[in-house]
């Protein structure tokens, strides 16, 4: 009988990026990415559908299917359909392609009726996301971010976490979306050569539990070094948040906000064209629900 699954994982924002020195950090936020995944008995044939953004590749979803395959060796017996649903723009910084990956191998995992740590279920995702170079360093963090919630901080290289914290603080998290996309493929490493040593800075920072000085230091260092300019991120401090800066490549900018500040955010961002979601810290890990048959 062919087999049915499905999962859900959750976004994220960066606390630190990991593009320049292999060490990174991210947050969990209440958006999400719904997979589901059918078994099928065209051997290792896998076909995805976007039903959120038809228009989008889906080369991701499918060789993140395609790796949990093979990695349990079913990829010669066995072929899947995938369907994924998000909420969560697409190439604008917000760990897509991680809350893609992770919804995709959990949801292929069970669809295979195997088990595996959760660990590895993350691991599986990162591997399939290098492949299809949506990553430059394996999105460790973020994907961890996106599975676990929480203040991740990792050493992506190592596939470690380094710490984890639960930020306690009544915030809510506002996100300024522009109307471009920027593609991670499309980013040059070497632009990333002279900003090394900041970076590191602000991954010590957060590590010492400074992350909110973190956020902002980081998203300051990445603007300056991808030209984004930075109008989002100044006025978002000077509206009371908390902390404010680019999340991943961008041109998305996260803001950490005080309830009592929200409006003001708003506000001040009213000016600058695009859009803007207002969410809140995420604490649930990656869930898996089964089709009945």
């Amino acid at each position: 009988m062919m087999r049915t699954a499905e999962a859900v994982s959750h976004g994220a924002i960066t606390i630190v990026n990991a593009m320049a020195t292999g060490k990174g950090a991210a947050l969990g936020v209440q958006l999400w990415t719904h997979a589901t995944v059918k078994v099928t008995e065209q051997r290792g044939v896998f076909v995805a559908r976007n039903l959120s953004d038809p228009d989008e590749n889906t080369s991701l979803a499918e060789a993140t299917a395609e790796h949990v395959f093979a990695h349990f060796g079913a990829e010669k017996r066995f072929g899947a359909t995938i369907e994924t649903e998000s909420n969560i723009p697409i190439a604008v910084g917000l760990k897509s392609s991680s809350a893609c990956s992770n919804a995709v191998a959990l949801a292929s995992l069970h669809a295979l009726g195997r088990t595996s740590s959760d660990l590895e279920v993350v691991r599986l995702g990162v591997q399939a996301s290098i492949k299809e170079r949506v990553t430059l360093t394996g999105a460790f963090d973020d994907a961890c971010a996106c599975y676990f919630g929480g203040l991740v901080i990792t050493d992506n290289l190592k596939r470690r976490i380094l710490k984890r914290f639960t930020p306690k603080e009544k915030l809510r998290v506002l996100i300024h979306v522009p109307n471009v996309k920027r593609y991670t493929r499309d980013v040059d490493p070497d632009s990333f050569n002279s900003i090394k040593p900041f970076v590191e800075v602000a991954h010590r920072t957060a590590l010492r539990g400074e992350y909110w000085n973190a956020m902002t230091l980081n998203g300051l260092i990445y603007s300056m070094a991808l030209g984004h300019n930075t109008t989002a991120t100044k006025t978002a401090l000077d509206a009371g948040a908390v902390a404010a800066g680019l999340t991943g490549k961008g041109p998305a900018v996260a803001a950490i906000v005080p309830k009592s500040k929200t409006k003001n955010v708003r506000a001040a961002w009213n000016s600058i064209e695009g859009q803007v979601i207002e969410t809140t810290f995420n604490f649930q890990k990656a869930t898996m629900r089964r089709i009945p048959h």
